[in-house]
């Protein structure tokens, strides 16, 4: 497996010597979620109070370009851990992503993610987990087993959120979601339909779901501090509770 980084119309890119994109960053905007998928990922903030997000703690599951972990920690002001298995990859957003040196709350963990995400002391620590793990082919998660999602959801805490990033043509997206509602039963389940790069973006959220009015107040929130379209996700999120 080859790193390649390009740039193209003001967009540094992360792959991994095929066509398909692990990462993105605007060069001039580095701090902004460029990608749809990594967009979408962030739907969990509506299920959190804004004001309570600084400190909180945020662990990503796949590095890519950094571009989750940087906005968690940069621009939401959490503690934001991520864990990455390719020590090349670390260096490259290091190098080429502006991803900061370890301190201050923020952490890049060289490890594979199955084994970090088993430790016991992690039980009921994160309160929200993005799982956006591949492989080079990107043919399927590297991680979509139910005992991978039970670990998960051992390691939020009540009331923590799961997001997972779909997407490959060897993922079956009904049975990874069965597998997701199966291991959290989270009294609430958002599917968003794919994007135009096929990601299929799921939010699993272990805690009461917010009241349809406290959603749009969020959302307006959302929209104006971070200029999210929080609105959008409201609207085009396929919502099912637990159990189908």
């Amino acid at each position: 497996m080859d790193i390649v980084i390009t740039e193209s119309e003001g967009l540094r890119l992360l792959q991994f010597g095929t066509h398909w994109c692990q990462g993105a960053m605007r060069i001039d905007a580095p701090d902004r979620l460029e990608l749809e998928y990594a967009v979408r990922m962030s739907a969990w903030l509506l299920f959190h109070d804004p004001a309570s997000l600084p400190g909180k703690h945020l662990v990503t599951l796949g590095l890519g370009a950094a571009s989750l972990t940087k906005f968690a920690w940069r621009v939401l002001r959490m503690q934001a851990t991520a864990v990455e298995i390719d020590e090349r990859v670390i260096a490259a957003c290091r190098s080429h992503f502006l991803l900061p040196p370890d301190g201050d709350g923020l952490q890049v963990v060289h490890a594979d993610a199955a084994d970090y995400i088993v430790q016991p002391q992690l039980r009921g620590s994160i309160d929200v987990l993005q799982a956006d793990a591949y492989d080079a082919s990107v043919d399927r998660p590297a991680l979509d087993s139910e005992a991978f999602y039970l670990a998960c959801r051992a390691a939020l805490r009540e009331g923590g959120t799961l997001a997972v990033n779909l997407v490959g043509g060897g993922v079956d997206v009904r049975a990874s979601v069965a597998r997701i509602r199966q291991a959290l039963q989270p009294p609430t389940l958002w599917q968003f339909p794919p994007t135009e790069a096929g990601n299929v973006v799921v939010i699993a959220h272990c805690g009461e779901q917010p009241s349809e009015g406290m959603l749009a107040t969020r959302a307006e929130t959302i929209e104006r501090t971070w200029d999210l379209p929080a609105s959008t996700w409201r609207a085009m999120a396929r919502r099912s509770p637990a159990q189908p």
